[in-house]
């Protein structure tokens, strides 16, 4: 898998996590709400562990698979059901979600600056350095 599809994936993650976190926030209140986390990156390190570093390029779908060619893992929406902060049932921590929200920008930041390097180099490939 190239890093252009891993970056992909993180970015997918990243904004599925806001919206997950966002909705945390927004029920931050509501009596017997669960929060609910995103897991990306322990899949990620995973699939990437597994992964073999020689991929060969099938021509025809009858060709033997060689190297493992598979995309990266989709992001995981987890319910937190075993903690209770709030004595109507709800477990929302509104630090915790504000921090992870901190996280998270931060984390999208740093993914997109890394794609915008992957298109630089591209792009220095095909126009050559000028």
């Amino acid at each position: 898998m190239n890093n252009i599809g891993i970056l992909q994936s993180a970015l997918d993650a990243s904004s599925l996590r806001q919206q997950v976190i966002s909705n945390n926030i927004a029920n931050a209140e509501t009596p017997g709400f669960k929060g609910k986390q995103v897991v990306f990156e322990d899949l990620l390190k995973q699939h990437l562990s597994n992964q073999s570093n020689f991929v060969g390029n099938r021509t025809d779908p009858r060709h033997i698979v060689i190297g493992d060619a598979t995309l990266a893992p989709t992001p995981q929406i987890v319910e937190n059901t075993d903690t209770v902060m709030q004595n109507n049932g709800n477990n929302v921590d509104i630090d915790k979600e504000m921090t992870n929200l901190s996280k998270n920008a931060l984390w999208y930041y740093s993914v997109t600056q890394q794609l915008d390097s992957q298109f630089q180099q591209l792009s220095v490939a095909v126009t050559g350095r000028s």
